[in-house]
């Protein structure tokens, strides 16, 4: 069966994709070859009479088209042959957009990259007012640019600025958003979706009605996107780009020139333009260090466990405070029914609030009805005994990060639950082998490690217990899926893998402290390196409490290496707490830092004139801490590969992914070099740089 096939009745032509064998519509060649060919085929039909209007669908469930052929895209090296490809596909979009007929893309499901230029290209657009329906311009997010004339047909049709916030962001937005936008003329109920959308297509066809679309005046057009209008954008864009990005990016600068300057241009100029930034983009290091670094993250979705999942019907969150709440929400976000416990009913009141206003925020981006929003709600419900635990197929224990604390929590919550319910732990490094002992049922427990805040940060830890049976693991894997998330499993060892290597990261940071060096200094250099935020901010965000604690774990685990610099005490000892206190290394306001906190500032060693460490040194220094830690954590044994590795430190840590992950970063640096680097700082400052024996022994962490 082809990718798309062709139906015509009535004078109605139907285009329907349906890719074989997968779940998703693709455009790669063949299938822009086959659509050229449906083309010819229709203009023929034109021709005759015998076609009045086209209807363009999907038969995937949940998906329209989700972009170009990444594969595809990756066996291209050079930025002329992606050129042509982009060239030929504008072409083909052209043909579509020039039909002598009406036509109508109906948009079920997720409509990004390439899908949303080809819907673009057509007269009219309805959308399903579905959850899955999405609609975005993802490509910046791999480096690249829209290369199908989005930058050409979007900023005519929705305005300039709406549509640089799709470009150069990459999200995606619902049915309504698109709407409200006017990026889409209706939106219609998901059940009667294929029906409604054939029905307005036959009315075109058989009446000739005209297209009730959601255009732009012309006027209004010149007064948001004439010239002075244009060139003040592209002027405050581009310095907005640089402070967010530091330069390493060239994908966002160069989609906001070829969008703005595009407005001024011919149709026929604005694709070439287009094409030519596409082309050149894809060659660039960082368009394919970011796609690998994309498909690093969704293959490890992929990689499943062994063991039998079972579905988690009912579940319980034991701990109502800002995690618990957190990890509460997010099952009430899937419709999954949870109880969140705490003796203390007015902590689990509070608790649910929090929750409850986390939904309130989430059904503003994603087009929920009312009743959508309060079928949500109503999942989360107050629980204050263990004894209301019975039908529970899941829990997780979200307490205090004490190992006597949870001990004792796990003992109790064993004697209300059913013997298959799942008990997993959130922690941020405490053994999961320790925490089974004394359990009846060690194998059905686990770690189950989110991150703050729960409802933004992507990567779970799935933690193997010494005692941990296949099929736990496999629930909690299957469970954080559904929860939207990206889990990877690891084996129990202190600080699991990103808060050990992070660990790691950090106690470095706090010796470069030491010498003198500031903090903005410090922040700045790693956020020039790529890294979304300076290690001392990251401090502030995780909170020194829990810093405090993981850096006490590690160095009762691994020694050395781990302890920290004099200064680090007495800063952690000083009374700030962080951003969740108003203060940490900066002050915040609103959420937001201001400035360096001087009260801790003053604590710090002031460095001499010339400085102790130079920047570039201290950014060696930093990178090259990560980098071994990171190989400690594969020789142990508490990942399986590099992959799963580097997926845990761009999800879980923000490793800057158009580098391509960390081992695969190493890998560009050359292990030999490195090793000759941390040699260096091991003679010259301290023995921590030691180097690891994975990589003295290995080449390259990965196949080539």
């Amino acid at each position: 069966m082809p990718d798309l096939h062709l139906e015509a009745r009535d004078g109605l032509a139907l285009i329907t994709f349906d890719r074989p064998d997968s779940k998703v519509n693709l455009l790669a060649s063949p299938v822009m070859l086959r659509l050229e060919e449906l083309l010819g085929d229709i203009e023929t039909r034109i021709a005759r009479g015998e076609i009045r209007t086209l209807l363009i669908r999907s038969a995937k469930p949940g998906n329209f088209i989700a972009g170009a052929d990444l594969d595809e895209l990756a066996r291209f090296e050079d930025a002329r042959s992606v050129t042509a490809i982009s060239r030929r596909g504008q072409e083909i979009f052209l043909r579509l957009e020039r039909l002598r007929v009406p036509t109508v893309a109906a948009i079920d499901g997720t409509c990004v990259g390439g899908g949303l230029e080809l819907v673009l290209a057509c007269d009219y657009r309805v959308a399903s007012r579905d959850r899955k329906t999405r609609l975005g311009l993802p490509e910046t997010r791999l480096g690249l640019c829209p290369g199908l004339g989005g930058t050409v047909r979007l900023p005519r049709l929705v305005g300039l600025r709406p549509a640089l916030d799709l470009i150069l962001t990459g999200r995606q937005i619902g049915a309504i958003a698109a709407y409200d936008m006017g990026l889409v003329d209706r939106v219609l109920d998901a059940p009667t979706f294929d029906e409604e959308a054939v029905a307005i297509a036959t009315a075109f066809a058989r009446d000739a009605q005209p297209l009730e679309t959601r255009r732009r005046s012309a006027v209004a057009r010149l007064i948001k996107d004439g010239l002075p209008a244009r060139w003040l954008t592209h002027r405050l864009m581009r310095r907005s780009v640089f402070e967010h990005t530091q330069g390493h990016y060239p994908a966002l600068p160069e989609a906001l020139d070829v969008t703005v300057r595009g407005l001024g241009m011919s149709v026929k100029q604005a694709h070439d333009a287009e094409a030519q930034a596409f082309g050149k983009l894809a060659a660039t290091p960082e368009s394919k260090n970011l796609i690998s670094a994309f498909r690093l993250v969704g293959d490890a979705k992929k990689r499943r466990p062994t063991g039998t999942a079972a579905t988690v019907n009912h579940a319980a969150v034991i701990g109502a405070g800002v995690m618990g709440a957190g990890i509460a929400e997010l099952f009430a976000f899937q419709s999954i029914p949870v109880q969140v416990v705490d003796t203390n009913e007015n902590l689990v009141r509070t608790g649910i609030d929090r929750a409850r206003a986390l939904l309130e925020r989430v059904a503003k981006r994603v087009d929920w009805s009312d009743e959508d929003l309060q079928t949500r709600r109503d999942c989360l419900v107050a629980v204050t005994d263990f004894a209301d635990l019975g039908q529970t197929d899941l829990i997780v224990e979200a307490v205090l990060e004490r190992m006597d604390v949870k001990r004792a929590v796990l003992g109790q919550l064993e004697q209300h639950i059913p013997a298959s319910t799942v008990l997993a732990t959130n922690t941020t490094a405490l053994s999961i082998s320790e925490l089974q002992e004394g359990l009846d049922r060690p194998a059905r427990a686990c770690g189950l490690h989110f991150f703050n805040p729960p409802h933004r940060m992507q990567l779970v830890e799935v933690v193997r217990g010494a005692r941990t049976d296949d099929d736990t693991v496999a629930t909690a894997f299957q469970l954080a899926l559904r929860l939207g998330k990206t889990p990877i499993v690891v084996e129990d060892s202190p600080g699991f893998v990103v808060n050990r290597v992070l660990a790691a990261y950090l106690t470095e940071v706090g010796h470069l402290l030491q010498t003198g060096m500031g903090v903005l200094t410090i922040d700045q250099i790693m956020r020039r390196f790529g890294m979304p935020m300076g290690p001392l901010r990251l401090v502030d965000e995780i909170g020194f409490d829990v810093v405090a604690q993981i850096s006490e774990t590690m160095r009762r685990a691994y020694g050395e290496r781990f302890v920290p610099a004099p200064i680090v005490a007495e800063v952690l000892n000083s009374g700030v707490t962080g951003r969740k206190g108003g203060g940490g290394f900066y002050i915040y306001e609103g959420g937001k830092a201001k400035r360096v906190n001087r009260d801790v500032a003053e604590r710090l060693p002031r460095s001499a004139e010339v400085p102790a460490v130079e920047p570039a040194d201290a950014r060696e220094r930093m990178v090259l801490r990560i980098i071994n830690e990171a190989t400690l954590t594969l020789d142990d044994g508490v990942v399986d590969d590099p992959e799963t590795l580097d997926v845990a430190m761009i999800v879980g840590a923000g490793f800057p992914p158009f580098r391509g992950g960390l081992l695969r970063y190493a890998d560009s640096l050359g292990l030999d070099r490195i090793v000759d680097r941390l040699q260096h700082y091991a003679t010259l400052v301290d023995s921590r740089f030691d180097p690891a024996p994975g990589l003295v022994e290995r080449k390259m962490f990965y196949d080539y």
